[in-house]
């Protein structure tokens, strides 16, 4: 890596040139630079906004599940029928089905080898669970923590190989370079946060034969969201940039404590919580579901299963499926605007007998059994809780939570995206030299397996690294040619950062704009969407674009605030002009979100006609929707294509082994 200091538009600007800049330090960044290590790329930086305040690091749920072929017991699996069970969620290509599968157990193994504690019996097994849309026992977890050891122990190694770490840099700009009509990736320009005061903005270039794009999901977007309050997850600078998205609309929604936001899937639903709903200061209590529920048991067996199913799903809403409770929180939150808690420290009232005991004799024979298997046929929610899984409990009291004396907030809440950039098969964008990873990169459809997602960290990972070492080797061009190729770019982003700085001394809007921003599309972009609804965000984005809306930076410092939002605001609409191609094109509820409908379904009488809904036909999950922005016009682009399907390859062993050895097979 080599360092230069240049001028353009009168400003100074350090210029670091390096073969590859990885963007991001959770999961997916760590071991894209590891990798990449490891495969003799050793000219490499990773650059991030803050090293600790990505999703890798602070989420998780009350067992966050790592998804892998199975590598214990007797029960029958494979490559292929791993992949089969990604390709029938729908809206996933084959090839990359296959991939997710195929390196599943090599990403798994490196991680056990360098020290993430997923658990193994005495003969070496490591033992698995069935987790959501998983017709296996594929499933594994180190505990709620996984990602977060996952990530530690990542660190480790590139603390060990000194790789350099760009600290406290904001990136602004995605700088390309195009050439007979197709686009390449050349470097980065980025904002030094400790020197936003310095009249020249700590504005850095990177200058680059390859980016590695790790920042995750869009959690920037939503108001009500498990992802952390440090991590903005936008990927806008890339559609602005040409970059094209795949599979925008697909969201994963579900129940999320609000004031330390965690995840309360599996045991917190399983010992069967009360569920409580105040007016905005506390008071007013109400035991709200009782309302809805025929009887007391129908009740405790939908509250059971969102232990199971935990993301909102539109086909388990009739019947009074467990998705139920999401509508009905929903309810409480959005259009009443009121609050909800889960309280541990009582049984739901209508559930009683006389004592103030649960009457487990009301649920069904599925939540009996697990209960009574798990020996918490006894007392208050928060007895079983500590029985079952003491670590969920003391997970909040590491955080000022203590559910041993007080209710836990919730909402629903976006937690994942299962669409995100488009990538090949090698994780390389339709821009070239560009390799989006981890959550930023669109892979998954519709219904993903539990835990797959921490299986795409390293998996996209490792695939960029591989294509990048075999192929993508060549040190970038010298400063001048760099510099010459970059300065429209540039200086269009020094004349909307001296855009922001204009509005110096006038109050600063920054928060007010994020978080208007942020409760739009939660209220129209999130699991229950309607088309006039999204049709009016759209343009209220448009015009907020136009008239620079969101930047009323009162100082110097706050213009990486003001980028933020810029680039929160660019995010946002290209994935509503997604969500409407897609209503448009006549799709329905599927996923983990509801699209309102006039001729469709009521789950209930006394709900209001925005839970008006019917499931979707099923005959979009054979395709993919791919979305790019104009920037020009400001014009949303989207192409319908057929999922590639499965290959089924002749993969007889010489034949490979010699197109291995030929260097034949990374291209």
């Amino acid at each position: 890596m080599k360092k230069k200091t240049i001028q353009i538009n009168n400003i100074n600007v350090d210029v670091y040139s390096l073969n590859t800049i990885v963007v991001g330090t959770g999961c997916a960044g760590f071991n894209a630079a590891d990798s990449l290590y490891d495969l003799g790329q050793q000219d490499i930086a990773i650059i991030t906004e803050g090293v600790k305040m990505g999703t890798s690091r602070n989420t998780g749920s009350d067992k966050q599940t790592y998804y892998k072929l199975t590598l214990s017991g007797d029960a029958p699996d494979s490559v292929v029928e791993m992949a089969k069970t990604y390709f029938s969620g729908g809206c996933m290509h084959g090839d990359i089905a296959l991939i997710e599968a195929a390196l599943s157990a090599r990403c798994f193994n490196k991680l056990a080898g360098i020290g993430v504690p997923f658990p193994h019996n005495k003969y070496g097994e490591y033992i698995g669970y069935k987790t959501d849309h998983d017709p296996r026992q594929r499933a594994t977890s180190a505990g709620p923590l996984t990602s977060k050891f996952m990530t530690e122990k990542l660190e480790k190694q590139i603390a060990a190989k000194k790789i350099k770490i760009f600290d406290g840099y904001l990136v602004i700009a995605l700088l390309t370079q195009e050439t007979n009509g197709e686009k390449k990736a050349i470097g980065l320009l980025a904002i030094d946060l400790a020197k936003t005061d310095d009249p020249h903005r700590g504005f850095t270039l990177f200058n680059c034969t390859n980016v590695v794009w790790a920042v995750g999901g869009p959690a920037g977007m939503y108001a009500t969201s498990v992802y952390p309050e440090s991590q903005t997850g936008t990927s806008g600078m890339l559609y602005e940039a040409g970059a094209k998205g795949l599979n925008l609309t697909e969201s994963q929604y579900g129940l999320a404590s609000i004031k330390f936001r965690w995840n309360v899937s599996g045991t917190y639903q399983q010992v069967i919580p009360r569920y409580i709903s105040t007016d905005k200061d506390g008071g007013d209590p109400q035991e709200f579901l009782d309302e809805y529920f025929a009887s007391p048991g129908q009740m405790m067996d939908a509250i059971f299963l969102k232990g199971y199913q935990w993301p909102f799903d539109p086909r388990k809403v009739e019947n009074m499926g467990s998705s139920i409770i999401d509508i009905l929180v929903y309810n409480e939150t959005q259009i009443k605007g009121r609050r909800v808690w889960m309280d541990f420290l009582h049984n739901p009232s209508r559930c009683c007998q006389n004592d103030g005991e649960l009457d487990f004799s009301l649920c069904n024979e599925e939540t009996r059994t697990y209960l009574e298997k798990s020996n918490a046929l006894f007392g208050k929610p928060i007895d079983r809780l500590a029985h079952m899984n003491q670590p969920a409990i003391q997970l909040y009291k590491d955080h000022g939570i203590d559910i041993h004396t007080e209710m836990l907030e919730v909402a629903v809440c976006a937690q994942h995206n299962n669409g995100g950039l488009l990538g090949n098969i090698w994780s390389e964008s339709n821009v070239r030299h560009l390799f989006p990873v981890g959550e930023a990169c669109g892979v998954f459809g519709v219904y993903r397996p539990g835990g797959s997602a921490l299986n795409s960290t390293q998996v996209s990972s490792l695939r960029a690294a591989q294509f990048i070492a075999a192929n993508y080797t060549q040190s970038p061009p010298g400063i001048k040619t760099f510099a010459d190729s970059v300065q429209e770019q540039v200086t269009k982003k020094i004349a909307l950062a001296d855009s922001f700085a204009g509005n110096k001394g006038k109050e600063s809007n920054l928060a007010e704009r994020r978080e208007a921003i942020q409760k739009r599309m939660t209220g129209c972009g999130a699991h229950i969407r309607s088309l006039d609804k999204i049709e009016q965000a759209i343009q209220e984005c448009l015009c907020e674009i136009k008239s620079r809306g969101c930047s009323a930076a009162q100082s110097p410092g706050s213009i990486a605030q003001a980028f933020t939002n810029h680039d929160i605001l660019i995010t946002q609409y290209v994935y509503l002009c997604a969500i409407r191609e897609y209503i448009r094109r006549g799709g329905g509820s599927r996923g983990s979100y509801l699209v309102q409908d006039k001729n469709g379904k009521l789950p209930i009488a006394s709900l209001s006609e925005d839970f008006r809904f019917s499931l979707d036909s099923g005959e979009l999950l054979g395709s993919v929707c791919e979305i790019a922005l104009v920037t020009d016009s400001m014009e949303c682009q989207c192409e319908w294509k057929p999922v590639r399907p499965i290959p089924t390859d002749d993969n007889w062993f010489e034949n490979i082994w010699a197109e291995y050895r030929k260097g034949n097979i990374v291209q």
